[in-house]
């Protein structure tokens, strides 16, 4: 375990050296922790500089969240400034492990599932000269963490949505994940779309799908 501007993080260097290679964050959920996504590590390609940060609020042991959300009161579901605070300090540790590390800050990707989606979500809208690829997994574009008015960035012309949800989802319903699609097709921002007969999770097609993106998305 590893630690950089008070967040921790595992690390999995690339298998392949280049001048500066490519960054990859991986975001987690709500109640997860950064050995949820880093098990993907092994099969991200060779060239990615592989880093998968813990939430910044402790709910139990082994458990964290970047915000709380409230279950009870609907009108304040998700903690916007714990959700704000946790956006940013995001962005920051971009900017902080692509100089620690000398990675490409002009290729940097993230993938996020569920609460980990919605700030990549945010991070990609509202700093979209921080990164270039996105997979949201089981996640949705949060209006309090974008934005109602999205002014349009020239910036937006470079990146690169992957979204996935499953139809079944109990947590997240998918006509949100429709809202994300809907979003970034108005904006004209390049986007694959994909759902799946599963729940609140990641199936074996949907992992194939997210690879064969990826291998491509390095190629372009």
């Amino acid at each position: 375990m590893k630690e950089l501007n008070n967040i921790k993080y595992l690390e999995r260097k690339p298998r392949i050296q280049l001048e500066k290679n490519p960054l990859i964050l991986l975001i987690h959920g709500y109640g997860s922790n950064e050995e949820d996504l880093f098990s993907f590590a092994e099969d991200l390609p060779d060239e990615f500089h592989v880093i998968s940060v813990r939430a910044l609020h402790t709910l139990s042991m082994g458990m964290y969240a970047w915000y709380a959300i409230d279950f009870i009161n609907m009108e304040k579901f998700n903690n916007i400034p714990q959700g704000l605070e946790s956006r940013d300090r995001l962005v920051e540790f971009i900017d902080a492990i692509c100089i620690q590390e000398n990675l490409d800050k002009e290729n940097v990707w993230l993938m996020g599932f569920s609460q980990g989606a919605i700030l990549s979500y945010s991070i990609a809208m509202n700093f979209p000269e921080k990164v270039k690829n996105i997979a949201i997994l089981s996640g949705y574009p949060e209006p309090n963490f974008i934005g109602e008015e999205i002014e349009i960035k020239p910036e937006f012309s470079n990146l690169n949505f992957f979204i996935s949800h499953g139809i079944e989802d109990m947590v997240i319903p998918v006509d949100w994940a429709r809202k994300g699609q809907e979003m970034l097709n108005q904006l004209d921002i390049k986007n694959e779309y994909h759902e799946y007969n599963s729940g609140h999770g990641i199936n074996p097609q949907n992992y194939w799908d997210l690879m064969n993106w990826m291998k491509i998305s390095l190629k372009s």
